[in-house]
């Protein structure tokens, strides 16, 4: 069952500017994955800020083991077809694996996405190297979102999905990768698997809005990928951060509903969803 498409018409359009005063109003910030137009409707339609389409695409769409495989093509054709249902949220686009390993390999593979895809601002994943790219992009008017802590397209050189920035100087090089990304021209700040006092922490410190998966409360906003949160069996192991918001609604409508209420409210994610 799907809701009421028109439901969203009366919200205001999320944009850049107003995500940052979301974090200065102390207004939480509602984040989901989608992948087409339909599911984009609904989130739009239900109180969702900000769509994100991941790279986690490949996982829970194409069936791969990691999101390695995801193209920059599959990227733009999704992001099209998100953009398609959305009215009032914030459409995010991921740069998948190796597509921004220099700035101008970054700038040819967000131009397609913003252009063509309909995305309002880019992912990317990582510090150090990548700050130089995410300096790049935004002097060229292409709004990024950086993304710390578990990076997925670093599988294989963390060793797999592990929590990130438990060990003191773990959690210092976090602390100043967050700053140095905010310095870079970062819009916004992805946080995944983080232990909940760092994130707490780091979004104190940054005048950059932050989206938690796994980092604990104190973010500006929450992520879940779309699929975990209606309890769909993608094949995967379920991370302790997910929550199953379908299993105790009607409609897949009334899940994103209460799912946006909980993060609004703060009782979602609970210390049962964090790490220390």
């Amino acid at each position: 069952m799907y809701a009421d498409s028109t439901k969203g018409a009366a919200r205001a359009a999320i944009t850049v500017p107003k995500l940052r005063q979301m974090k200065l109003d102390g207004e939480r910030i509602v984040a989901l994955t989608a992948y087409d137009a339909s599911f984009a409707r609904v989130l739009d339609a239900n109180g969702v800020d900000v769509v994100l389409v991941g790279d986690s695409l490949g996982m829970v769409v194409q069936g791969h083991k990691s999101t390695l495989p995801v193209t920059v093509e599959d990227i733009v054709y999704h992001t099209a077809c998100v953009s398609r249902g959305l009215r009032s949220a914030l459409l995010i686009a991921d740069l998948p694996f190796q597509s921004y390993a220099t700035p101008e390999r970054a700038l040819d593979s967000s131009a397609p996405m913003l252009a063509a895809g309909g995305a309002s601002m880019v992912k990317l994943e990582g510090a150090g190297p990548m700050l130089e790219t995410i300096h790049f992009l935004s002097e060229r008017e292409i709004p990024v979102c950086a993304h710390l802590g578990l990076t997925p397209q670093s599988v294989l050189r963390l060793g797999g999905y592990k929590v990130q920035g438990r060990e003191q100087a773990a959690a210092q090089r976090l602390l100043a990768d967050a700053e140095a990304v905010t310095a870079a021209g970062a819009e916004l700040l992805v946080l995944e698997c983080v232990p909940s006092a760092l994130a707490a922490e780091i979004t104190a410190r940054i005048d950059i809005p932050t989206i938690g998966i796994g980092a604990g409360p104190s973010c500006d906003g929450q992520i879940l990928v779309l699929h975990d949160m209606l309890g769909i069996n993608s094949g995967h192991r379920r991370p302790r951060f997910v929550k199953n918001f379908l299993a105790s609604a009607d409609s897949i409508a009334a899940a994103v509903q209460a799912y946006a209420d909980a993060v609004r409210d703060g009782s979602f994610p609970g210390p049962e969803h964090g790490y220390e």
